[in-house]
């Protein structure tokens, strides 16, 4: 088998890195050093292919390196100025409060 076939990935495995690589692309990431990020992503939580005959049948999928990017973010918004995250924070509060009064989720989707 060649490197980089994908043969024994599952079809959740692809979505996965399909979703994973677009996130990275919309982040101003290339698209091949997105491909690269995702693949390693999925391959970390993962185990590497689940089809039959692959590696990592029948292991728990490890979670912990799709949630570092959250944490990295968070990191990221120290770094801001106080101001800034003072800002955010009063908007933050202004959304909380306008929806308590409502009794409405605002979830950006509409039904």
């Amino acid at each position: 088998m060649p490197r980089g076939d994908k043969s024994k990935y599952s079809g959740k495995q692809k979505r996965q890195a399909e979703h994973i690589e677009e996130g990275y692309e919309k982040r101003g990431v290339s698209e091949g050093e997105a491909e690269r990020r995702a693949w390693a992503t999925v391959n970390k939580m993962t185990g590497g292919g689940k089809k039959a005959g692959g590696s990592g049948r029948g292991k728990k999928t490890n979670t912990a390196p799709a949630r570092k990017g959250g944490r990295a973010g968070g990191r990221a918004a120290a770094q801001r100025p106080a101001a800034a995250r003072s800002a955010s924070a009063r908007k933050a509060a202004g959304t909380r409060k306008r929806t308590a009064k409502t009794g409405r989720k605002t979830t950006g989707k509409s039904r």
